[in-house]
């Protein structure tokens, strides 16, 4: 089931956070650290009501940040439609739950907030080196169209996008 967060998952977040940091770290990935995401980051989700959970037996084993707002270092990539797309920020599945179809139901989410928003169009990116996310992308029919970097991080960030076949 995935539902809106509300105040009292944010400790239940920041857990899965520091779980998915140490996971990163441990095969070379420095995406996520000390710095970014932090609480503050999710609570302005939450509280814009863009950060949706994904929840097996009570309990949150995942979440995403799914809304219109687009990373100024997006202007300069070659998109394939000029149009308000939905974006997804912030997804982390709990390392314990991974390869049960928490990812692909987050995903499969956001197509469906696109859809329901008369959107046809979705775009993402992640850590060049994150590869679990970038193989989650690919898998879940998203093409990348390019790159980005960021003063902070060694290598570039793939950016990737969907159109969808159909609008309701």
């Amino acid at each position: 089931m995935i539902r809106k967060a509300v105040s009292a998952d944010i400790m239940n977040v920041m857990k899965i956070i520091e779980e998915t940091i140490v996971e990163m770290h441990s095969y070379g990935n420095t995406q996520w650290d000390e710095h970014y995401p932090q609480e503050k980051d999710f609570l302005h989700d939450m509280q814009r009501g863009d950060l949706y959970l994904s929840e097996r037996e009570e309990k949150i084993v995942g979440f995403a940040c799914i809304n219109t707002i687009e990373s100024a270092e997006y202007n300069s990539l070659p998109w394939s439609l000029q149009e308000t797309a939905m974006i997804l920020h912030r997804m982390a599945v709990a390392p314990a739950r991974r390869r049960s179809g928490v990812g692909l139901e987050l995903m499969n989410f956001a197509e469906e907030r696109a859809l329901e928003n008369n959107m046809r169009y979705l775009k993402t990116d992640t850590y060049s080196i994150n590869i679990k996310m970038n193989a989650l992308f690919v898998k879940c029919g998203y093409q990348r169209i390019g790159e980005m970097k960021f003063p902070s991080k060694e290598k570039p960030f793939y950016c990737y996008e969907k159109v969808l076949r159909r609008v309701r």
